[in-house]
């Protein structure tokens, strides 16, 4: 017999990855890109996954320029690159050909600092969580992704 959402999910074939609550009320989650780890803000919000301009030989991406002007968390009309063929590995779900955008999140690592939580390499939004059929336990804080 089931007894908990955990259990239903985790029989389901999802996994079980702990996230982080900072002081600034956003989800942190732990993420390879390109085999490479990085702290990362989960949105749900933000359309695509993405991480900041200079992370390019961190996470061993190959960009080009793209005409997608990115906007959110107060800042609009930004400047993108695009990288493609990506592998995005969070706990035991891999997510490969996975495309990522670039952009300027200085904005959101100084309004992390200002209240003294450590700065992100970028944001895992809507794009992932859907291929990954998500699952949020808010209360618990968990996510759960299909593997």
């Amino acid at each position: 017999m089931i007894n908990s959402l955990s259990e239903f999910l985790i029989e389901q074939g999802y996994q079980k990855i702990k996230l982080k609550l900072t002081k600034t009320n956003h989800f942190e989650i732990r993420a390879k890109i390109n085999n490479v780890k990085g702290r990362f803000i989960l949105d749900t919000g933000a359309s695509n996954s993405c991480v900041s301009f200079g992370s390019e030989e961190v996470f061993k991406l190959k960009t080009k320029k793209s005409k997608i002007k990115a906007s959110g968390a107060g800042a609009t009309d930004m400047d993108t690159l695009i990288s493609k063929k990506n592998n995005i590995k969070i706990g035991k779900t891999n997510f490969k050909n996975h495309s990522l955008i670039l952009f300027d999140l200085s904005h959101v690592n100084l309004a992390l600092e200002n209240h003294d939580c450590e700065i992100v390499d970028g944001i895992i939004g809507a794009d992932i969580l859907k291929k990954g059929e998500a699952v949020i336990d808010y209360k618990k804080k968990y996510l759960y992704l299909r593997y």
